[in-house]
């Protein structure tokens, strides 16, 4: 098997495909939804393989600290239980699929999906050694997950084709940071 294949101890991680981060929502990635595709062509190599899929998002509170109506650096985006929230629906989600859901608290933000949620904690007891992500945005949320998940020892593939960045114009510095990290970063589907 080469290693850009997936065999038992993997897990793949999607993070933060939710509507506010795709066209139309608050906060839109440019060409956001066109991680979709190929999230959907590794969920289904993930599924058939019995493997772990998660699914991380942002979960916020109304009036939450990372917004602009509090001072903080974001439009308001993903609050609970709205649309923006949601999951983009063309995603294809399998049933067994683990929701993991991160900057809930009112007073503190949270962009990797390791950050307060437990994730490192249950890869563990699964034995989960090789971790595989994508999702959203390439340079905020994925980049953080992608550092913490080595820093938690797991062999981390960023599927480049699985993501997109907020500031295109940060993404090779990004990339740069994300290599000396360890992160094996992967070309194509």
């Amino acid at each position: 098997m080469t290693g850009t294949s997936m065999r038992a101890g993997d897990a793949l991680l999607v993070v933060d495909v939710q509507n506010d981060f795709c066209p139309g929502g608050a906060l839109p990635v440019d060409d956001g939804h066109a991680v979709v595709p190929v999230l959907n062509h590794w969920i289904g190599t993930a599924t058939d393989a019995n493997l772990p899929v998660i699914l991380s998002r942002d979960w916020h509170p109304v009036d939450h600290v990372s917004f602009h109506t509090r001072g903080g650096p974001w439009p308001v985006h993903c609050v609970q239980d709205s649309w923006g929230a949601a999951f983009h629906p063309e995603l294809r989600i399998p049933d067994k699929a683990v929701r993991v859901s991160k900057g809930g608290h009112f007073e503190r933000d949270a962009y990797s999906a390791f950050d307060g949620t437990g994730l490192a904690h249950w890869l563990r007891r699964r034995r989960v050694r090789r971790l595989w992500l994508g999702g959203l945005a390439e340079d905020v949320c994925v980049y953080h997950t992608a550092l913490d998940a080595r820093r938690h020892g797991l062999v981390t593939h960023l599927l480049l084709a699985a993501t997109r960045p907020v500031f295109a114009d940060r993404q090779q510095e990004c990339h740069r940071a994300l290599r000396e990290a360890g992160v094996i970063l992967i070309a194509g589907q």
